[in-house]
């Protein structure tokens, strides 16, 4: 019904999704009551609500928190969820072009966040557009709800609950993978601090160039001096590691890793990891004497492991939601205290509360250690056999021809802020999960199909 429609719209949809690719929205917590998440996010949510507007839709800003784009009527309300915020990037990170200005090659669309989120979010306003100009009538109100703050603690859709705002009666967030996500593992943010010192070495500076937690770090150095000659380390360069020698005894230590989303750490490589396993096998001064043996207990006992880490259980944890992963997202060093940051992912059917205990154990091994819970979500889980999980399936099916099912994730999506509502696109299945790494893409194939399908999905779930 609306394919003609959104097919006339193609080129406007593809310079949508560029022109907003071209805000350096990472979220950033200013305590500014006007741009609460800063300017660059301010920027990207007033661009998308004047497109909205232009396009014939109602608007709203919300304190600068979040906004929505709503159309319909009726005492039931879709919810669309999505983020306009992103993770950092930077062209020495390695990026073919400028990561905020959006480059199609080979009939991608190069940026960050051209599929987290902002690619999706462009294709669930315009098919929003199709199914308003269509003519159709729903039963429901049809509303996309803009966050600024996914990436990092979700104060934009707390805000949004806070206010009161309509609370959505079915739903889905355009954040994740097709067909259908029915679970998402728990997630579970820790922060382990340490006194720390070394003899004969003095830490100038650990550096992980801001990473945020759920992001496999690709970057990572620690800059010290030796304080005499004879603790003077012969270190080498590898594929991984490179040292620098700043002066006769400043060294700066950089180890090089393989950015990836938290939720897949296996499709990264942790430079946080790797240079903490270099240190353990390169440094030995005096180790009965300092703290540096704290960082070789942490991976003996397999803190450091990305997944299932042994201390927290004999056995594997898992389920069908998959297997718990941990990644290392930010190591810190100020005021002599060592900072560790672990993003968790854990399956849906292990209590988030277990997980918290085994790490508490920490401060019973270190007894100087302090051990921080920073975020705590608890999994979502709609049950394959459901009516939204099923007319959502069947539409993917039909609009690709592709027979799949129901899937369970790592990843975290705003479905989980709100009920009835599920991850449902925009990457396709056997397609490569671009978020949060490199040279992150959405193919515009897949661009122009997502709206298709989520211009039915509305139609379907509005007139139900």
């Amino acid at each position: 019904m609306f394919d003609e429609m959104i097919e006339n719209q193609k080129n406007d949809i593809i310079h949508s999704v560029c022109e907003l690719i071209g805000f350096n929205s990472v979220s950033v917590e200013t305590g500014n009551p006007d741009m609460p998440f800063g300017k660059a996010c301010n920027n990207a949510l007033d661009y998308t609500l004047n497109l909205a507007r232009e396009l014939g839709f109602q608007t709203k800003n919300l304190d600068g928190y979040c906004g929505y784009v709503e159309f319909g009527e009726g005492k039931e309300m879709l919810g669309i969820i999505g983020h306009l915020d992103v993770v950092p990037a930077q062209l020495e990170d390695g990026w073919k072009t400028n990561p905020f200005a959006a480059d199609i090659r080979d009939n991608k669309i190069y940026g960050r966040g051209a599929i987290d989120d902002k690619g999706p979010v462009i294709a669930s306003l315009y098919a929003m557009k199709a199914v308003l100009d269509s003519g159709v009538k729903l039963n429901k109100k049809v509303r996309l709800i803009l966050g600024l703050n996914e990436e990092k603690s979700w104060k934009c859709i707390k805000h949004y609950q806070e206010i009161g705002e309509q609370t959505p009666t079915i739903g889905f967030s355009p954040d994740a993978d097709f067909p259908c996500i029915y679970a998402e593992k728990g997630i579970l943010s820790v922060r382990i601090k340490h006194p720390f010192s070394i003899k004969n070495m003095e830490i100038l500076n650990i550096d992980c160039k801001e990473n945020a937690l759920n992001v496999v770090p690709k970057y990572c150095s620690i800059t010290f001096k030796i304080s005499c000659v004879e603790s003077q380390i012969a270190f080498e360069n590898t594929d991984k590691i490179t040292i620098e020698k700043v002066n006769e005894s400043t060294f700066k230590i950089t180890s090089h890793g393989i950015s990836a989303h938290a939720a897949h750490p296996d499709l990264g490589e942790n430079a946080i990891t790797n240079l903490i396993h270099y240190l353990n096998l390169h440094v030995n001064l005096d180790l009965e004497e300092n703290e540096f043996a704290f960082l070789q207990k942490l991976e003996q006992i397999g803190v450091l492991d990305i997944t299932s880490p042994p201390f927290l259980s004999s056995q594997t944890i898992q389920d069908e939601s998959g297997i718990l992963t941990s990644n290392i997202g930010f190591l810190g060093f100020e005021n002599s205290v060592l900072e560790m940051g672990i993003n968790l992912r854990v399956p849906i059917h292990t209590p988030l509360e277990q997980i918290k205990q085994k790490y508490e154990i920490l401060t019973e091994i270190f007894p100087e250690v302090e051990v921080e819970f920073t975020t705590e979500q608890a999994p979502l889980y709609v049950p394959k056999q459901s009516y939204l999980v099923q007319t959502l399936t069947k539409i993917f099916q039909e609009k690709t021809g592709l027979d799949t099912n129901p899937i369970a994730i790592g990843g975290g999506t705003y479905a989980r802020a709100f009920p009835n509502c599920v991850a449902f696109g925009a990457n396709m299945p056997g397609q490569k999960d671009m978020c949060h790494q490199v040279d992150e893409f959405m193919d515009i194939h897949d661009l122009i199909l997502s709206t298709k399908i989520y211009a039915q999905a509305i139609y379907e779930l509005g007139t139900k």
